[in-house]
C-alpha cells in the first residue's frame, strides 16, 4: 500500500498479505527443492501493525525475514522505523535467520541498515545510477 493510507486499509492489506504468505509457505514446504523462502514483514510505519506482522510471521517456519512495504517518507523515517523494529528480530532465536531489507540501495541507508543488524538488501537504484555513469560514494554521488 502507499505511504499515506488509512490505518484500516493498511490493516486489511496486512491481513491479506499474511494469509497469502501462509498459503505460499504451505505450498513451498510440500516440495522445498533446496530453496529458501523468506516472509515479508509489512505494516507501514505503524508500530503496532509492524510488530503484529513480525510476531505472526516469525511464528511460521520461514527461512529468513524480509522487511518491505512502505518504509517511511525518507531516510530519517526509515532509520527510525529500523531502530525500534530490528530489536524485535533479536529475540526467541530469530537472530539465527537472515534479515533482508527490500528496495533500499543508497549508501547512507545501506550503512544505517547494516549497523542495525540487516544482513542483505536489494534495490535497482545502484544499477540504474551505474547505467547512467554515476557511482555511489560516502562523499555523495560521483558523476
Amino acid at each position: 500500500p502507499p505511504y499515506h493510507i488509512s490505518r484500516q486499509r493498511l490493516n486489511e492489506s496486512l491481513q491479506k498479505s499474511h494469509r497469502w504468505e501462509a498459503r505460499s509457505l504451505q505450498q513451498h514446504l510440500k516440495n522445498v527443492k533446496n530453496q529458501a523462502m523468506y516472509c515479508v514483514v509489512h505494516g507501514g510505519i505503524d508500530v503496532e501493525l509492524r510488530t503484529q506482522s513480525i510476531e505472526y510471521l516469525t511464528s511460521l517456519p520461514f527461512d529468513g525475514y524480509a522487511i518491505g512495504g512502505s518504509l517511511g517518507n525518507g531516510r530519517a523515517e526509515l532509520k527510525e522505523l529500523l531502530s525500534w523494529m530490528m530489536p524485535l528480530f533479536d529475540k526467541d532465536g530469530r537472530r539465527d535467520k537472515p534479515r533482508h531489507l527490500l528496495g533500499i540501495g543508497d549508501e547512507e541507508s545501506v550503512r544505517n541498515a547494516v549497523t542495525m543488524g540487516l544482513d542483505t538488501m536489494d534495490s535497482c537504484y545502484p544499477t540504474r545510477l551505474g547505467r547512467h555513469g554515476t557511482l555511489l560514494t560516502r562523499q555523495g554521488l560521483l558523476r
